[in-house]
């Protein structure tokens, strides 16, 4: 499989611009084939799984709420819920994703979208040096520090990992 490093532009237009916006010069990385679960994604970098973010829309009380969450972990939706003081939290759907923030579920980045939402980010995210998040089409990502990762996208530091024991 050949993958190269490229400017933005191989990134999806809407996140290009973001990442102009912001001055974020990252090398954006192209695969062949689709990147849109963490394991595809880890397995097509070259990474541990943990290191890829995934970018999870919810709706809670109906309103659209973005959380990161590293490729290794699920979302413990309770504490989700919990966190906002929501009544209820449930996984957005698929028009739901693409309406809040312009991308199809499996290309969605942490950042760069069409309307500005509550952003929280796991707090695990922040073990790696470098981590991985799709750049706005499910074959594209691009890596960035987690710091800088979560201040771009306006995320507020939070624990909602599904435990594991």
């Amino acid at each position: 499989m050949s993958t190269h490093d490229s400017p933005a532009s191989d990134a999806h237009p809407r996140f290009a611009a973001a990442l102009e916006e912001l001055g974020l010069d990252v090398p954006v990385r192209r695969f062949p084939d689709a990147t849109r679960t963490a394991a595809e994604a880890a397995a097509a970098i070259g990474c541990d799984p943990s290191e890829i973010v995934k970018s999870l829309i919810f709706a809670a009380d109906g309103e659209p709420v973005l959380v990161l969450m590293d490729g290794a972990s699920r979302v413990d939706v309770e504490r989700v819920r919990a966190e906002l003081g929501a009544g209820t939290v449930k996984r957005a759907d698929a028009d739901l994703v693409r309406a809040t923030t312009g991308y199809a579920i499996g290309g969605v980045p942490p950042f760069g979208h069409l309307t500005r939402t509550r952003v929280l980010a796991d707090r695990g995210l922040l073990a790696h040096d470098v981590v991985w998040a799709a750049a706005g089409t499910p074959h594209t990502v691009f890596p960035l520090d987690p710091g800088s990762l979560v201040e771009h996208a306006g995320g507020t530091l939070v624990d909602v990992r599904e435990r594991t024991e």
